[in-house]
């Protein structure tokens, strides 16, 4: 990470999520900084050690256990007043032993929709949005009828179903949204619509998504922390910006050529990987990728993957 002048600490952190999808986060003691806040067990990556030797060897200091099967979930960067901490965070399933602490005073296992109530570590708070967050962001085909969304919608897999329709006016967007967002919501969907992010809340929407040129306008957070705010990006530079602004999720692209923007240079796996391991906050692969590239997503950086066509079968895609 960039010099900052501080101390710079390399952290392997360890998610452990149990077979109910609750995680396991821990009090910090009273010696150390930031005392009573609670955190993920992990710590520091010592000098010569590669991060999966450290989580074991931490998570076996700290809870007693051995690490099973493990994959990368988020990295994060962040500046506190006394020090620079880089974060390794990895997702732990299986592991060997009963977690128990011996350095911290208390552990609970939490719901992932639970861990915005409790007075986690400003740096562990990305996080949490990588563990709520769906591993499938799916948009509208953009020339879709309204009409035909519903039928089409029930067979996607779960995830953020972003309402994307350029060819509607304002008015009729709004419309659009007020019928189509309950019947989506309860098919399990989660709605982000693209239009006035004030109208969130009044239509039941899950979240507001930023278009990149939406984005460069925009001058604090468009929504209340209680929905989800993404933003599209394209390089280091909106990335950048999706943070600052407090996005919780961040889609990039493209990876691949793709036919619905065929000027847009493509990033290759490479080059989205670069950019998504600095991003500091989840990120989608875009750009002729589907639910068959979600391994190959996350070896990559990826929290998931985003798409148009692979997800809506073909017999939908005619229709619209």
């Amino acid at each position: 990470m960039p010099s900052t002048g501080r101390k710079y600490v390399h952290i392997a952190v360890g998610v452990l999520v149990d077979p109910h999808g609750a995680v396991l986060i821990c009090q910090r003691p009273a010696h150390k900084i930031y005392p009573g806040e609670w955190e993920f067990p992990g710590g520091k990556v010592e000098a010569g050690e590669d991060v999966q030797t450290a989580l074991r060897r931490e998570l076996h200091e700290e809870l007693g256990i051995g690490v099973g099967a493990c994959r990368p979930l988020i990295r994060v960067e962040h500046v506190y007043p006394e020090l620079a901490v880089e974060l390794d965070t990895w997702q732990v399933s299986a592991w060997s032993g009963e977690p128990r602490s011996t350095e911290h005073p208390a552990m609970a296992w939490v719901a992932p929709d639970e861990l915005p109530r409790w007075p986690l570590l400003a740096a562990d708070r990305p996080i949490v949005n990588a563990l709520r967050l769906p591993e499938h962001c799916i948009f509208t085909p953009p020339a879709a009828d309204p009409t035909k969304l519903l039928e089409g919608a029930r067979r996607l897999p779960p995830g953020l179903l972003r309402l994307r329709l350029p060819a509607l006016s304002d008015a009729d967007y709004r419309e659009c949204a007020r019928r189509l967002v309950p019947s989506l919501s309860d098919a399990g969907r989660r709605v982000i619509v693209d239009r006035d992010p004030g109208e969130v809340a009044g239509l039941g929407a899950a979240g507001f998504h930023a278009s990149s040129l939406a984005l460069r306008g925009l001058r604090g957070r468009p929504v209340a922390a209680d929905r989800w705010f993404g933003a599209s990006c394209h390089d280091a530079a909106e990335l950048a910006a999706a943070r600052a602004l407090g996005a919780d999720y961040a889609v990039l692209g493209p990876v691949q050529r793709t036919p619905t923007h065929p000027a847009a240079t493509a990033l290759g796996w490479d080059g989205f990987e670069r950019l998504a391991r600095t991003a500091g906050l989840p990120v989608y692969a875009i750009g002729g990728l589907g639910a068959r590239d979600l391994d190959e997503a996350r070896r990559r950086g990826a929290h998931g993957v985003a798409g148009i066509s692979a997800y809506w079968a073909a017999r939908y895609l005619e229709r619209f």
